[in-house]
């Protein structure tokens, strides 16, 4: 590679990794934590379900239940499973009869437990899980300025992997098996971010691409859109199968009774291993009602095999039927890949853990690249100003960064102890203490003593989490265990072997000149 080449790729490396550093920390270290959303949730409150996809509710009783509430005449209604917990999402649209009252005209969205049916606004079924989950795409960030943010940054990652591959290209093999931590600062920094850089390498370049590809797929659709279907979005989406087809309101009485539930009974019996995860009714009651019943395959019998039917209730007839093993098409595979492949939910615990680890060392690695950058910049012959200037960059980037950890271990104290915990509520816990303590390190001047409060402070009161569930709840994680709670048994050992792997590294922390 010619000196020119090396300079553009290495100056490109550099100022799309600085630029994007913290944002992507905030993403990935939000992001790992993604992985175990559900488990995070059922843990909060408390709850334990079969770890299944599959709705798992009496649809008939449930039905009942929701018409003397709502009054379920003439609506459409969608019942699907967006998390593995014991609520099901509910979406109504108002009815179609234009003789009924305004109230029944009013759409609902809510969560419904399928056990009591009682139902929960979106606020009231707020959880740190889904805080989480929504941080590591910046949602709390007004739409659709967080959404672009998160792309964007996805975007300029995906730059900084290539340009870094192609820095080290010559000397990918030989620098991965480098690493020389008595050697001087930087090439201590360096020898670690290109080692673990390469370990994550494929994992980064995954997130990167389907990041990017899920946040900012709008701009990249829209000249699609103007161009091909005349500005017709509604055509684009309904070629994509984002839309279900629509049929007419009669507005007359279905004459005969009907059961869902024997309709999603008689739809799992066509396809062994299917789980069924979305039901759409419409015209509810209606001389004309349909029910299109949804699912996948399990994922060792097939990766991508999405089935439905469609049935007419006035005569109980099959009017459209996908088979998921003979009918998978290229368009199904496209869509349902990348999600699959991004929220690693196909290889259970195994390949959770393994996608948190990988997404811990992508920060680790990202800190990193941001010590060199600050080591390279003080030399003696950088004037005493810029010198300054930089340690305070990194400063604030550490400061906001580190203080992830231990805030984000001090939440679920807080949202266990004082369950349930509202969304503002959940929101100035988590925020204003990050603020909080952000504001303090950098106050603090020492880069040493954030990283190393930050790892203490995480460590103890992650010991705590585990402690705060047993004498909340009764479910100390032995009796979690023997009770089959699997998943309120996972997050209290999660956090007893993450805090007791930062509380070693913390321990074992020196600075340089303690080495020299």
């Amino acid at each position: 590679m010619n000196n020119r080449h090396y300079n553009i790729y290495f100056h490109t490396h550099t100022v799309s990794g600085i630029v994007i550093s913290v944002v992507l920390f905030v993403i990935f270290f939000a992001g790992s934590f993604s992985f175990f959303r559900d488990d995070i949730i059922n843990w909060e409150r408390s709850e334990s379900t079969a770890i299944t996809k599959e709705i798992q509710l009496d649809y008939d009783k449930a039905l009942q239940h929701l018409d003397k509430k709502y009054i379920l005449h003439g609506r459409k209604i969608t019942i699907s499973k967006p998390s593995t917990e014991e609520r099901v999402a509910v979406y109504m649209e108002g009815t179609k009869d234009t003789l009924a009252p305004a109230k029944q005209k009013e759409g609902q969205f809510f969560y419904l437990n399928t056990k009591n049916f009682k139902s929960f606004t979106y606020e009231e079924s707020y959880s740190l899980g889904e805080l989480l989950y929504r941080l590591h795409f910046l949602a709390q960030i007004p739409y659709p300025v967080g959404y672009y943010l998160s792309g964007f940054t996805a975007l300029f990652f995906l730059f900084a992997i290539v340009t870094g591959v192609l820095l080290h290209w010559k000397k990918i093999v030989s620098n991965f098996y480098i690493f020389r931590p008595k050697e001087k600062l930087k090439t201590l920094w360096t020898d670690a971010h290109t080692a673990l850089g390469m370990i994550g390498l494929p994992f980064q370049f995954v997130y990167a691409v389907t990041g990017a590809f899920f946040m900012i797929k709008l701009l990249i659709v829209a000249p699609a859109v103007m161009a091909l279907y005349n500005g017709d979005q509604d055509k684009l989406y309904k070629e994509l199968e984002y839309t279900d087809p629509d049929y007419k309101f009669e507005n007359k009485k279905l004459a005969e009774p009907f059961s869902v539930g024997d309709l999603v009974a008689k739809t799992k019996k066509n396809w062994s291993d299917f789980e069924i995860t979305r039901v759409f009714i419409q015209n509810y009651g209606d001389a004309n009602m349909h029910v299109l019943v949804e699912g996948e395959l399990l994922n060792h019998k097939k990766f991508t095999g999405i089935g439905k039917v469609v049935y007419r209730i006035a005569d109980g007839k099959e009017i459209a039927k996908k088979d998921p093993i003979a009918q998978t098409s290229y368009l199904d595979v496209v869509k349902n890949v990348l999600y699959r492949i991004h929220f690693g939910d196909y290889g259970g615990y195994a390949l959770k853990i393994v996608s948190f680890i990988l997404g811990i060392i992508t920060c680790f690695v990202i800190i990193s690249g941001v010590m060199i950058w600050l080591v390279a910049r003080q030399k003696n012959n950088i004037p005493e100003k810029k010198r300054r200037f930089n340690a305070a960059v990194v400063r604030i980037y550490l400061a906001i960064c580190l203080s992830m950890y231990p805030i984000t271990a001090l939440a679920f104290i807080g949202s266990k102890i004082f369950y349930p915990l509202s969304q503002s509520n959940l929101f100035t816990l988590y925020f204003g203490g990050w603020l909080l303590l952000a504001i303090f390190f950098i106050i603090k001047k020492n880069d040493a003593f954030t990283n190393k409060f930050c790892l203490i402070s995480g460590s103890i009161l992650g010991f705590l989490i585990p402690i705060t569930n047993g004498i909340v709840s009764g479910d100390w994680f032995w009796t979690s265990f023997l009770n089959n709670k699997i998943q309120i048994f996972f997050i209290d050992v999660f956090w007893i072997f993450l805090a007791s792997i930062s509380l070693y590294v913390a321990y074992h922390l020196k600075s340089k000149k303690a080495v020299a």
